[in-house]
């Protein structure tokens, strides 16, 4: 175990779908955690294929579902005002800092600026 506990943004959890990176990237993690608005973003994605929205609703189940209150909309509220960034990254970003989680993304650019951890499993 690395004593990590990670986010995992929306685009991760389709590229885990679509077989495009390994499963295993989960096991860098002791914890997984994803943003209500992730799991939104993901539920509303239409997909190929019924298989695959049934693997996505399995894997979803695995990881934990972080709500939004009032510390992370406090945070989003900061994180908007210093950068122009779409209010759900905001969202995501600010559940990372406020629950000291790392943010497994491929979209590390849509992040920079903001103090958070990050990490890309494609790099």
């Amino acid at each position: 175990m690395t004593g990590n506990k990670g986010l995992f943004d929306s685009n991760i959890i389709i590229y885990l779908s679509k077989r495009e990176i390994p499963l295993s990237i989960v096991d860098q993690f002791d914890e997984i955690f994803v943003s209500v608005i992730t799991y939104m973003e993901i539920l509303g994605y239409v997909f190929d294929d019924i298989k695959e929205e049934i693997f996505v609703k399995d894997l979803l189940s695995v990881f934990k579902t972080i709500y939004i209150d009032q510390r992370i909309a406090d945070i989003a509220i900061t994180i908007r005002k210093k950068k122009r960034i779409k209010l759900p990254d905001a969202i995501i970003a600010a559940t990372a800092i406020s629950e000291g989680l790392y943010l497994v993304t491929r979209n590390v650019e849509d992040f920079h600026d903001i103090d958070l951890k990050l990490t890309n499993p494609f790099k």
